[in-house]
């Protein structure tokens, strides 16, 4: 065999593993079957409604922090469609505002839209995983550019939510996401309500 053969081989038996790996092993290859019976069951409409707080931190292409927030949002449905209405504040001083349109079907079918996502979000709620992939373009401030998105919810029996989103360009992650997101505790609505 030629060393040029043996190489290219070699590159290819790479390229396999890490196709394998992401299919098979990964943030990635998870399915909302993989949560059906598992843990408290998420429901949308209830577990995103009234007055809930976020907080988290977004991770760059090499790993490491490179931005913090906290996040105030709404929730708010009628049936089962809704708004999530969400402020964020960023170390940087920067504030970003969204609001989410979702659609949740009987069957744990999701779609949701939002000024900045190109197209429609599609996903799936099963047992206490929801996922939710979707296209967002960033700020022009961010470059403009358009990154896909894998956003992953788990509910925690406390009520607090875990959200872990991956984005990627051209296949490559370039940041991810890490945050809570829960409830507004009563007395701080009663407290806000007063001032």
């Amino acid at each position: 065999m030629t060393p040029l053969l043996s190489a290219v081989l070699g590159a290819l038996v790479v390229v396999i593993l890490m196709a394998l790996r992401t299919r098979y092993a990964s943030f990635l290859a998870q399915a909302p079957s993989d949560y059906t019976g598992k843990g408290p069951a998420i429901d949308l409409r209830r577990h995103l409604s009234g007055p809930l707080t976020c907080e988290g931190v977004i991770f760059g292409p090499t790993g490491r922090v490179t931005s913090r927030f906290v996040a105030d949002m709404q929730g708010t449905w009628t049936g089962t469609t809704g708004t999530l209405a969400e402020v964020f504040r960023y170390d940087s001083g920067t504030v970003q505002h969204r609001a989410w349109t979702l659609a949740v079907a009987h069957d744990g079918r999701i779609t949701a839209t939002a000024p900045d996502v190109v197209g429609q979000g599609t996903g799936h709620a099963a047992g206490s995983g929801v996922l939710l992939r979707y296209r967002i373009r960033l700020t022009p401030e961010a470059g403009g550019h358009v990154l896909d998105v894998t956003d992953w919810m788990y509910l925690l029996e406390n009520g607090t939510i875990m959200n872990r989103s991956q984005f990627r360009k051209f296949g490559i992650k370039v940041a991810e996401l890490v945050a809570t997101i829960r409830p507004v505790p009563v007395e701080a609505q009663q407290l806000a309500a007063a001032e």
